[in-house]
């Protein structure tokens, strides 16, 4: 299933906590309910995010917000227990700054590590990722980052 993050109708985590003890955010049920009950249901997930600030997109970051107990428990002492272990991941993000400058500031970079934050304490088991640099200036994508991209998802078969 396609997810457009920019698409969904969700209040933001009032960060109540009430959600670790619930195993669901409390608030009323919305889409990111939804998408959080697809996740479990999932075999894998392919998160794309461009890039902004050097990170994830804000729709993005609060569907994680608003899914932690998807994506993760905690001990009585506060260790964080993944609860999507051994599934499959891969992240694709896109910027507009060129190459090599995407990664040497935190542009490309921060967004990959941001998303891949999430998939870790998740238990996913990161595939791969693909990044698209230099955007503001290309017409189409890279050969280069499409056969990466198949490379990719024919890991996840």
């Amino acid at each position: 299933e396609w997810v457009h993050a920019y698409d969904l109708i969700m209040k933001p985590c009032i960060g109540c906590m009430k959600c670790r003890a619930e195993n669901q955010c409390i608030l009323p049920r919305d889409d990111a309910h939804r998408v959080g009950d697809n996740i479990k249901s999932a075999d894998g997930l392919i998160i794309g995010t461009p890039t902004y600030w050097g990170n994830m997109s804000a729709p993005l970051k609060l569907l994680f917000d608003r899914n932690v107990p998807v994506f993760m428990g905690e001990k009585p002492n506060g260790i964080p227990i993944p609860r999507q272990k051994g599934k499959l991941a891969a992240v694709a993000t896109a910027c507009t700054t060129p190459w090599p400058f995407n990664f040497i500031f935190p542009e490309s970079r921060g967004a990959v590590r941001s998303v891949k934050e999430v998939l870790n304490y998740g238990g996913y088991k990161l595939l791969g990722k693909v990044v698209q640099p230099g955007t503001k200036n290309k017409k189409s994508i890279d050969q280069s980052v499409e056969s990466k991209a198949r490379r990719v998802g024919k890991k996840f078969r």
